[in-house]
């Protein structure tokens, strides 16, 4: 064998053994909300539903073309995915499935916003397969609600959970944050102790942002201060911790066998093929490069063309300091950190090279590295921001 067909042999087999997953963006909302940045669209009267589906699957055979890994997890996100039928998710996991195949346990999860699903779905969505459900809960607080433009009150939340239950869901996210307009801290205890109550195996927990192009940042509202957000997290943390449940990212929380793996891939620097209008994947080619890639943004610009080359508005390989960084960028929110096994195999970089780049963090005791891994410590993780911001390429 060639020197060069060696190579390409190795990097194939390294690609091999790194995990896929694919998101699929369905990108309409009843209403957009003024703090939300995501590619998200008001939905016309009439859904584009079965339009929709037909350039997702066209898509599919463009994404999909020079891979053949099974399929890990797959993530349906937002927008919100709840707006199409059990039938139309059937329809794109049935051709996941053809073209690559499901692993046996893959985690299939879909995004639900309790104002906009009809509960009884929830049953039929998960004959169709999805078996992890994300429920946009935000707050338990009917003004928090209502300040953060959120089409559903308190009681539809607590039904949705209830009622994903009874439609046959065990893994259930709850998505909730704080820093909210109006929001004090009992507000948010009470927000916390509500949904542990409830007991979803996972709750995702993160402050508001004001981000650019949104209507709150162009007219912030009345936000809890920064002390008062601290003391709001840290007294959430301890109450999810005496409730049995685990920080393993920094805004995410699970109970024993209940973290997100798509989740987990994407920090770990795995490949993910997106499709679906603004969707972006990564993924490792067969000559071991990384490529990033996304799609068009418009939803109708999308349709018209999925499925072929002009579908894809932006593809760049990146280079070794632009790997190094968005593996740490993603690892580091991680409790347990980066694996050297994970990073050798998914940058192609050298691990100790790694640690000469990080010699002023690890001499400030702001992240911890040896042999086998790197991690923020408990003092670090606080100031991830400042320590990836000293990596930038």
């Amino acid at each position: 064998m060639s020197a060069a067909a060696e190579h390409d042999t190795h990097a194939i087999a390294q690609r091999d053994a790194i995990a896929l997953s694919v998101y699929v963006h369905l990108p309409w909302c009843v209403r957009k909300c003024p703090y939300c940045d995501f590619n998200s669209h008001r939905a016309p009267a009439q859904l584009p539903e079965t339009a929709y589906i037909e350039a997702l699957l066209a898509d599919w055979q463009l994404a999909a073309a020079e891979e053949t890994r099974p399929i890990e997890s797959v993530f349906f996100g937002g927008g919100t995915p709840s707006l199409f039928s059990a039938a139309a998710i059937g329809r794109v996991l049935d051709a996941l499935d053809d073209r690559l195949g499901l692993s046996r346990d893959c985690e299939i999860t879909l995004e639900a916003n309790p104002g906009t699903t009809e509960h009884a779905r929830f049953a039929d969505l998960r004959a169709a397969g999805v078996n992890r459900l994300s429920l946009g809960i935000q707050s338990l607080d009917d003004d928090c609600l209502s300040a953060l433009g959120r089409i559903h009150g308190s009681g539809e939340a607590l039904a949705a959970i209830d009622d994903a239950r009874a439609g046959g869901f065990e893994a259930i996210n709850c998505d909730l944050m704080f820093g909210l307009p109006g929001q004090t801290l009992a507000k948010a205890m009470t927000d916390v102790e509500t949904i542990i109550d409830r007991d979803p195996g996972h709750i995702s927990y993160y402050q508001l942002t004001l981000e650019p192009n949104t209507p709150f940042y162009r007219q912030p509202p009345a936000l809890p201060d920064d002390d008062c957000a601290v003391e709001i997290f840290e007294q959430a943390s301890a109450r999810l911790s005496a409730a049995g449940y685990a920080q393993y990212e920094v805004s995410a929380w699970a109970k024993p066998q209940r973290a997100c793996r798509h989740n987990e891939n994407y920090w770990r620097f795995g490949d993910y093929l997106g499709i679906g209008a603004g969707a972006h994947g990564k993924r490792t080619r067969a000559d071991g490069h990384i490529e990033r890639s996304a799609r068009q943004r418009w939803p109708t610009g999308y349709m018209s063309v999925a499925g072929k080359p002009a579908s894809i508005a932006e593809t760049r390989v990146l280079d070794a300091q632009d790997a190094r960084f968005e593996c740490l960028l993603n690892g580091l929110r991680r409790r347990a950190g980066i694996t050297r096994e994970d990073y050798e195999q998914r940058t192609g970089l050298d691990w100790y090279e790694l640690g000469a780049a990080l010699a002023d963090p690890i001499d400030r005791k702001l992240v911890s590295f040896d042999a086998r891994s790197l991690r923020a410590t408990d003092h670090g993780w606080r100031f991830l921001d400042s320590i990836l911001t000293e990596l930038l390429p």
